[in-house]
């Protein structure tokens, strides 16, 4: 596997790839974010049904992350636009710690793949969380932000667990 630097060109300047040399297949990336709360916050959440001052964290944290797939080649400078065939935000609260996960599967048919995309809304899903549930206190952090799968494209990947 070769380790250059495909978004430079041979004078070291930023560039978009040419992808269309790339076949057009199915692809397929699920990534992850964790966004993790002070036990009092926790305790408060979970008591009003994971719903804040703003409303429904769950639902508009899940509208956020769909927006952000769609908006991600508008956010990260050299990414393609792509045709989006399938997005589903899931966010669910951890067995153990006072935690949501949250994930984010993302599906095209197309040249070049949608890690991005899962990023992306993974990301603006967990920023939406953060941004609701705020005004319970600033401890909450967003942690782990990471591409767990990718299919499709020249090479698939899987995360360790």
């Amino acid at each position: 596997m070769s380790k250059s630097l495909t978004h430079i060109d041979e004078s070291a300047r930023p560039t978009m790839v040419d992808v269309s040399e790339k076949a057009v297949t199915v692809r397929e990336a699920l990534a992850e974010a964790i966004v993790v709360f002070p036990p009092d916050a926790w305790a408060h959440l979970r008591e009003n049904g994971y719903t804040t001052k703003k409303g429904a964290l769950l639902d508009v944290a899940r509208v956020a992350g769909v927006m952000g797939v769609k908006q991600t080649s508008q956010w990260i400078p050299f990414c393609h636009p792509l045709p989006i065939d399938g997005c589903k935000i899931n966010i669910e609260p951890s067995d153990t710690e006072p935690q949501l996960i949250v994930q984010c599967r993302v599906k095209t048919t197309a040249r070049t793949g949608v890690e991005m995309e899962a990023l992306t809304g993974a990301s603006a899903a967990a920023l939406t969380i953060y941004d609701m549930s705020k005004a319970l206190g600033h401890g909450i952090e967003i942690r782990q932000t990471r591409l767990l799968s990718k299919t499709g494209g020249k090479q698939d990947f899987q995360a360790n667990a």
